[in-house]
């Protein structure tokens, strides 16, 4: 009889998370997006939002929370009630900065449950109209030129674009001064607006900027040219061939770490089914984007294994803590 009575609460507890599982979701959901609107991953963030009504006939809100390199998004979510109606989609500087942000308010291993990886994103280095620079090489021999003028932009300290960034200014002597910005819409107003000379973004980010000439592309940060930019090479193709130069920036799918593992499922599942649909594999292709949907197992595998490459760039890079 004791026995039993110190199993009652254990019970309890299964039966009420079994509960909730097979009720998901019940309500509105809350998708926190640690980035500004109008931007690339509030764009997939909210396409995403409105399959994820559709497929589960509840809505999905987003919640716009940028600032301090996505940290104060994903410290939010970090921080919800893991009952799966608070989740995250950000990328992947948010879980991967710790080397390079001093007092990160999280644990990205210990305080969030990993779902998926939504798509990874081809960065482009890009110039502001006023730079005479036409490809990279022309870029360094302008910026060596101009030693102490020359600012480099970045979304997300600790992220991809900063550290490709960071290591090219120290490898190449250029002594560039890195300013962050909470966004990455607001980094390429920035490049736009010439307080930043160069700046490392998504294609999507930069294409209206582009289109109107204060911006122009001079290469894609990765191993082959982007099918919607045919003419802009790669940076090895540049003559940038170190391994530094081929960062992976993503776009992945989060929740608190105790949510639980049926909602967990769930919520997978629904991804995946929700990343290979017409609407978002559209909004992929518009942002030069190449959908993931992986496996909880796959991406925390991808997360361990890029980590430590991580660490090695940003000590190569020579980029300070912040």
């Amino acid at each position: 009889m004791q026995h039993m009575k110190a199993l009652l609460p254990a019970l309890a507890m299964a039966w009420s998370a079994a509960s909730l599982a097979q009720a998901y979701p019940a309500r509105p959901v809350t998708l926190i997006v640690p980035a500004a609107p109008g931007g690339v991953v509030d764009a997939i963030g909210r396409a995403y939002a409105d399959e994820f009504g559709r497929h589960t006939g509840q809505p999905m809100v987003v919640l716009n929370k940028p600032g301090a390199s996505a940290t104060l998004g994903t410290q939010m979510a970090a921080r919800a009630a893991p009952d799966g109606y608070t989740l995250l989609m950000t990328q992947s500087t948010s879980i991967l900065n710790a080397p390079l942000i001093k007092k990160v308010p999280y644990d990205a291993r210990r305080d969030l449950a990993f779902i998926t990886q939504v798509a990874t994103a081809s960065l482009v280095a890009a110039v502001s109209r006023d730079v005479p620079a036409r490809n990279m090489q022309e870029f360094v021999t302008w910026a060596s030129a101009n030693q102490g003028k020359v600012n480099y932009g970045s979304f997300g300290t600790g992220g991809g674009a900063h550290i490709v960034t960071a290591y090219l200014s120290s490898s190449r002597g250029l002594g560039m001064s890195h300013i962050p910005f909470p966004s990455e819409t607001q980094e390429v107003q920035a490049l736009a607006g010439g307080s930043v000379q160069i700046a490392i973004a998504s294609a999507g980010a930069l294409a209206p900027h582009v289109a109107s000439g204060r911006v122009r592309m001079l290469a894609v940060i990765g191993e082959k040219r982007l099918p919607g930019l045919p003419d802009v090479p790669t940076l090895s193709e540049s003559g940038f061939r170190d391994p530094e130069f081929r960062p992976q920036s993503w776009i992945v799918m989060m929740a608190p770490a105790a949510t639980p593992p049926d909602v967990l499922a769930f919520v997978e599942k629904t991804s995946r089914e929700i990343i290979r649909s017409t609407p978002l594999r559209a909004r992929f292709q518009a942002y030069g984007l190449a959908p993931v949907g992986n496996s909880s197992a796959e991406f925390r595998h991808n997360f361990e294994t890029l980590m430590p490459v991580m660490e090695r760039l940003i000590q190569a890079s020579g980029a300070a803590a912040e």
